[in-house]
């Protein structure tokens, strides 16, 4: 299958690189508020961006060697990225709450909202599914704030299911996650 199929002609989804941090970091900076529920202030959005989403994090993202980042694009322009990291779950309510070993956390996947609707991110997350199938996961798990319901509705369109919970600290506080989870079929 190539890059266009789900998400119209011009989009596509690569590896990111490098070259791609100062993108990464903008996209990032831009989807991230949208997770957010609304009761959160700007001071703990920007912190969360600042210790977490910088241009120089993303260079230490693309660097270790447990982390894959994905790059969508339409005519050269970003859409929104996903990355993935291998391995056991650090949080332990995590590692209690999922089924499936070998695991691949889907630690973030973001699209900027010109291209919600789109299929860019069904797009976005497909590749990011055939990424942690080659890479030999059973499952692929993924934290979410039990506030943002959008983003619920599509992660069960795409298979996950609710397992469990987890806390998430955002600018000091702590947020409440569901933790979700995806059986991955093996490569025949």
């Amino acid at each position: 299958m190539n890059g266009t199929d789900t998400a119209g002609p011009a989009t596509s989804v690569r590896p990111a690189t490098a070259g791609d941090v100062p993108t990464l970091a903008a996209v990032a900076a831009a989807t991230f508020v949208l997770a957010c529920p609304p009761s959160m202030s700007p001071e703990r959005v920007d912190a969360f961006v600042s210790e977490v989403l910088s241009a120089e994090r993303f260079t230490a993202y693309l660097a270790a060697p447990d982390r894959h980042l994905l790059l969508a694009e339409r005519d050269g322009s970003a859409l929104g990225y996903a990355m993935l990291v291998v391995g056991e779950p650090a949080d332990e309510d995590v590692r209690h709450a999922i089924r499936l070993r070998p695991t691949v956390e889907l630690s973030k996947i973001y699209v900027l909202p010109e291209a919600h609707g789109t299929g860019a991110a069904a797009l976005l997350m497909q590749r990011a599914l055939e990424w942690a199938r080659a890479a030999g996961a059973a499952g692929v798990w993924l934290g979410v704030n039990q506030q943002n319901e959008r983003a619920q509705r599509f992660y069960a369109k795409s298979g996950f299911e609710r397992v469990g919970t987890k806390r998430f600290l955002v600018g000091g506080i702590h947020e409440d996650d569901y933790v979700m989870e995806r059986t991955l079929t093996p490569l025949l």
